[in-house]
């Protein structure tokens, strides 16, 4: 009977995972992909073999008012998940804390299916992003490097996602972007599964499964620099010159939540 009882006791617990919400299990690869590289969060610590914290509070370019630390306060891994936590206090001389992580010299990859299963955080000011830089930046600089923002929800825009493309004569606020609304509630409400797909001239970003932004080098009012290695970043970022700064109706803290990170290749190559 005990190996019964062993099976009934597995059954029941994936069961109430999958009930949760908290099951990270590496899923089917969808139709045409195969798995390259993931995280699926399920130790007790963030993999320093798979991603790199990134410091400091000088604006990033965007004037962010936050100091980003790689403590436990600001980023770690538990019941499953990476929480990169955006914190109210004094730190470096800046009066936010949060966190920024890149795959920079760890996984970089030219091509492919890179997804994400986020819950995002809400309030003025917050700014969650997933998002992609050349690995040639330290090389060539920004915009030439290109950037590919998969997931960008600012929060004075709870419903919408913004998926955006930076390159040389497509920058800033003159970038190649669109944004996908939810038809009811809010981006923090729940889990959701953000995408894009690379390929040879041409990047797909997605929603939930939904297809709702395309970019080819005919589209772009510039040069097309998409054709070489990319990093991935995660950060959650505290005002700036696009949302504006938190007011007295943001409540902190807040916190994103990352159930996995999972970049695909083509199954066969040049499909």
């Amino acid at each position: 009977m005990k190996p019964i009882r062993l099976f009934a006791a597995t059954l029941s617990t994936l069961l109430a995972l999958a009930a949760t919400g908290c099951a990270s299990t590496p899923a089917d690869a969808p139709a045409g992909w195969t798995l390259a590289w993931s995280d699926e969060f399920d130790g007790s610590q963030l993999d320093r073999t798979k991603w790199v914290a990134e410091t400091g509070g000088h604006g990033w370019g965007n004037q962010e008012l936050q100091y980003y630390t790689g403590r436990p306060e600001n980023v770690r891994v538990e019941d499953g998940m990476l929480v990169i936590e955006a914190r109210r206090e004094a730190y470096g001389g800046k009066d936010y804390t949060s966190a920024r992580l890149k795959t920079a010299g760890l996984m970089e990859q030219m091509h492919g299916r890179f997804e994400a299963r986020i819950k995002v955080p809400k309030g003025q000011g917050i700014w969650p992003a997933l998002w992609m830089l050349g690995a040639d930046i330290g090389q060539v600089g920004w915009p030439r490097s290109g950037e590919i923002d998969i997931m960008e929800i600012i929060g004075k825009e709870p419903s919408n996602v913004h998926g955006t493309l930076h390159g040389p004569g497509y920058s800033g606020d003159k970038a190649f972007t669109t944004h996908s609304t939810l038809a009811s509630g809010i981006f923090a409400d729940d889990f959701h599964v953000f995408a894009v797909e690379w390929e040879r001239g041409e990047i797909r970003w997605y929603r939930d499964g939904i297809h709702y932004h395309t970019a080819r080098p005919n589209l772009v009012k510039g040069e097309w620099v998409f054709e070489h290695p990319f990093f991935v970043l995660l950060n959650l970022a505290v005002g700036g010159a696009w949302p504006g700064n938190p007011d007295s109706s943001t409540v902190l803290p807040q916190r994103m939540l990352v159930d996995y990170v999972r970049v695909y290749r083509r199954a066969t190559p040049g499909q």
